[in-house]
């Protein structure tokens, strides 16, 4: 039962912190329960705060290099810049919401808006995936489509097609005279949740349609026959290889999520730490795979120091050519022989 406590002066014990009225929920809680999911909240900072470092990292690299600037990277860079938000705002989410019960019970306007925002950047981190497999798909399935065109309308639905979902989704909740919709900072799912949940999940099983498509066509190729100098078993193991890269480009590990256990089963801890895992480090596993390994940025990296060591033998040759030339010209230095 939660309870205040009564100064002798007859008001009400203020928390030292916030110097707010403070009611006592602790005997409300089950401790246990707690500390679990204390530690569950913990893998999720860790994961999106590594995520968001390397996703940093993969834009500044992408930007930097203009050379590799195509259709394919275009859309890499906005799956990216979509996971770095939504990443971002998760660990500010964490950090400054979900452990701060005076603020969600304060419910103002300020942490309502980040529930808003954080979901609309959700969305786009799906929106964006789903852009990842039409371009993927349309490349394969029609091989004179113009990819600029193409990338064009996918811009079109990567961004504000998740605004307009998120704006239905916070009148609807505003507007609610159900508390469960309008109280704690909208932390629980209310009563509108699949306004959010249905986009997604049209999304991850059109996904799904594309990857099968695509595998289907990529089995159609290997039995009209490998590439020239490929044995057949090494061409099915680079097909089954980039359909594996494809899953979490296309966010297709979420299929196995939505199947929650029932409370208390015995698969429940690991499913909310697989969950926690795939959904965290989601953003650091895209940007290894798509960024880091990938070898046309590895070609650059190379091509840069190259370049750059070439520059500094140049500038030693060079230093070393003139030393000579002025030693020719002025004569032995002192403990030099002529000769």
């Amino acid at each position: 039962m939660a309870h205040k406590y009564c100064e002798l002066n007859g008001t009400w014990f203020r928390h030292p912190e916030s110097n707010q009225i403070w009611s006592n929920y602790t005997t409300c809680v089950n401790l246990q329960d707690l500390s679990w999911q204390q530690s569950i909240n913990g893998i999720y900072e860790v994961g999106y705060a590594i995520s968001l470092v390397a996703l940093l990292l993969s834009l500044g690299i992408l930007t930097y290099f203009r050379s590799l600037r195509c259709a394919r990277i275009t859309l890499h860079m906005n799956l990216f810049t979509s996971f770095a938000f939504n990443n971002a705002l998760w660990l500010i989410w964490y950090r400054f919401i979900v452990a701060n019960t005076d603020l969600l019970l304060n419910n103002g306007i300020p942490c309502r808006v980040l529930h808003v925002v954080l979901h609309y950047f959700l969305l786009t981190n799906y929106a964006w995936m789903l852009c990842e497999g039409f371009y993927l798909h349309t490349l394969l399935v029609s091989a004179f489509t113009s990819e600029h065109k193409l990338v064009n309308w996918l811009m079109g639905l990567g961004w504000p097609v998740p605004a307009v979902i998120v704006t239905l989704y916070t009148v609807l909740r505003a507007s609610s005279d159900d508390p469960a919709d309008t109280e704690q900072c909208w932390i629980n799912e209310g009563n509108y949740i699949n306004v959010l949940v249905y986009p997604v999940c049209v999304s991850t099983l059109l996904n799904l349609l594309f990857l099968f498509n695509i595998v289907r066509v990529l089995l159609m190729k290997l039995r009209a026959g490998p590439a020239i100098g490929t044995r057949p078993s090494r061409s099915m193991l680079q097909a089954f290889r980039a359909t594996l890269l494809l899953v979490p480009l296309l966010g297709l590990h979420y299929l196995v999520i939505p199947f929650r256990p029932p409370k208390n089963h015995p698969w429940e801890n690991f499913y909310e730490v697989l969950s926690a895992i795939t959904a965290s480090f989601q953003g650091l596993c895209v940007a290894v795979l798509f960024c880091f390994c990938n070898g046309e940025v590895i070609a650059q990296f190379k091509r840069k120091w190259d370049g750059s060591a070439f520059l500094r033998k140049r500038a030693n040759s060079c230093t070393a050519t003139t030393v000579s030339f002025i030693r020719s010209t002025a004569g032995p230095m002192a403990g030099e022989e002529k000769v």
